[in-house]
């Protein structure tokens, strides 16, 4: 197995568990953007844009899965022509590098794949760094807060096969924002003056809500929802009494810290897990 190496904490915390489980690794960093902590025990590190060079060190240590982790900045659509140009066609990689996100990711996926290398998400190599189904820490969402969570379910489900993002802010039936490819954290910088009123000023409004969810058909392997203590953090400052995402499919960065923010904050952290009964229904009684 290969934990390939971005940003952030991810790849430490992922490493953490394959070595729980005693699961063999080796460790791919990406220059430029692996914490050093991950560069001193890389097997190797190479370029972003270095497609051949990454499939060349992956060739060499044999059919591998490759398990991606940690941020990295998308690319210019035209650095991926030039760099994969010699590995595929190039109508085909015109057509992934213009369709989003999504089939960016995909395109990705499918290239690793053509070369003999399955791809296995964090979620599958790392359940215990996922989001419990329920109430995680002091606070419970109450009755208004529900209805903000089961609109934010509707309005991402309805959302969804349009490569939108993944979590919304709401006020009740009203949404405030929505997560664009500038992320969650800018999302709540939009939200905040918008949860304020009149113009922005006073206090915010009643039932505010971050919620959080995979999209629907979404590849998860590369693009599993998260959140973390800074994602508290800018959720109290926006306003919002607390979050909602989906259980066994969100990554909690440091679980216990996270849900200390939230206690701190008084906002309520819960998992919601349809499979389990746990919904927007079951919560705020």
């Amino acid at each position: 197995m290969v934990l390939v190496a971005g940003a952030g904490r991810l790849p430490e915390l992922v490493a953490g568990s394959l070595d729980r489980a005693g699961r063999p690794y080796r460790i791919l960093a990406i220059r430029g953007f692996a914490e050093p902590a991950m560069r001193a025990r890389a097997a190797a590190t190479v370029d972003l844009l270095d497609i051949a060079g990454i499939l060349a060190v992956l060739k060499r240590w044999g059919p591998v899965s490759v398990v991606p982790a940690g941020g990295v900045s998308r690319p210019n659509p035209a650095a991926i022509l030039n760099a994969a140009a010699a590995l595929r066609n190039r109508e085909a990689l015109r057509a992934i590098s213009g369709g989003g996100d999504d089939r960016l990711l995909r395109g990705a996926l499918a290239l690793l794949e053509e070369n003999g290398h399955g791809v296995v998400g964090v979620h599958e190599v790392a359940p215990d760094l996922l989001s419990p189904a329920g109430v995680m820490g002091r606070h419970r969402p109450d009755a208004v807060a529900a209805v903000s969570i089961a609109a934010g379910q509707a309005l991402l489900g309805a959302l969804s096969p349009h490569d939108v993002g993944q979590a919304a802010v709401l006020a009740g039936q009203r949404a405030l924002a929505v997560e664009g490819p500038e992320g969650t954290d800018r999302m709540l910088a939009r939200a905040r003056s918008l949860a304020r009123r009149p113009l922005g000023f006073g206090r915010a409004q009643a039932g505010i809500v971050l919620v959080k969810l995979a999209k629907v058909g979404q590849d998860l392997r590369v693009d599993l929802p998260a959140i973390g203590p800074r994602t508290v953090a800018n959720a109290a400052a926006a306003g919002c009494a607390g979050l909602a995402v989906q259980a066994r499919f969100t990554l909690i960065i440091d679980r216990p810290a996270t849900i200390a923010a939230a206690d701190r904050a008084g906002l309520f952290l819960v998992g919601l897990d349809a499979a389990t009964g746990m919904d927007a229904r079951d919560l705020g009684a």
